[in-house]
C-alpha cells in the first residue's frame, strides 16, 4: 500500500510509537485497570494518529489546524492517563521510562508544526 503524505511526517510516526507501546502494556494489565483506565488511555493515544490523518484529508490548511489542535488535546488527555496509571501503580517506572522520551520530543514537534500550518504552502 502506497504510504500518504501524512504518514511521512515524523509526528505521525512518533504518534504510532506512541500508541503501540501504551496498548502492548495495556494488554498485559488485569480486567478491571484494563477495563477503566486503559481503555481511555489507548482511545487518547490512538486518537493523536488519527487526528492527524482525518486533518491531512480536509481541504484546507484552517481545517487541517483545528484537527492537529484536537490531536494535541488528545496528547494531553494521554498525559492526564498515563498520570493516573503510574499512580494506582499500573505502570512500572521502566514502563514510564519508555514511554516519556516519546512524548517529550512529540509535544513540541506538534507545537512547531501547528504554528508552521499557514506560513508556507503545505502539501498534506
Amino acid at each position: 500500500m502506497e504510504q500518504t503524505n501524512f504518514e511521512k511526517l515524523e509526528i505521525y510516526q512518533l504518534s504510532e510509537r506512541l500508541a503501540d507501546k501504551i496498548w502492548t502494556i495495556v494488554l498485559k494489565w488485569q480486567y478491571l485497570p484494563q477495563d477503566t483506565v486503559g481503555k481511555q488511555l489507548v482511545r487518547s493515544a490512538d486518537s493523536i494518529g488519527a487526528n492527524i490523518a482525518e486533518g491531512s484529508g480536509r481541504g484546507t490548511n484552517q481545517d487541517y489546524k483545528r484537527f492537529l489542535k484536537i490531536r494535541r488535546g488528545s496528547l494531553y488527555e494521554t498525559k492526564h492517563w498515563l498520570r493516573r496509571s503510574y499512580k494506582r501503580q499500573l505502570l512500572l517506572p521502566e514502563q514510564i521510562n519508555e514511554l516519556s522520551p516519546i512524548i517529550n520530543e512529540l509535544t513540541p514537534k506538534l507545537n512547531a508544526y501547528i504554528r508552521s500550518i499557514g506560513t508556507f504552502d503545505n502539501e498534506k
